[in-house]
């Protein structure tokens, strides 16, 4: 499969989409709050690790034109820098 061209701002959107829509419910347990969980936007697979570069990975072995986004599982932010992770829900 051939990769589209997709602006930054829409991986972002087609992720965030992709995750509410029918990732969330499936892998925001106890176990994997705070591991790294990559979405291929175009293709809507997905893999989670302990570290984004390993879930890219995975992903970019199967497509290599793969275009991904990232979340950490349960957090705001992927990263936090000079402070501390913000938790979503409850």
């Amino acid at each position: 499969m051939e990769a589209t061209d997709l602006s930054r701002e829409e991986v972002v959107r087609r992720g965030k989409e992709l995750y509410e829509r029918s990732i969330r419910t499936q892998v925001e347990t106890e176990e994997n709050i705070g591991r790294v969980l990559v979405i291929d936007v175009e293709t809507g697979e997905y893999e989670i690790a302990d570290k984004n570069i390993h879930a890219a990975d995975v992903l970019h072995a199967k497509h290599p034109n793969a275009q991904l986004y990232g979340i950490r599982i349960g957090y705001r932010s992927m990263e936090s820098f000079g402070g501390m992770r913000i938790r979503t829900g409850p």
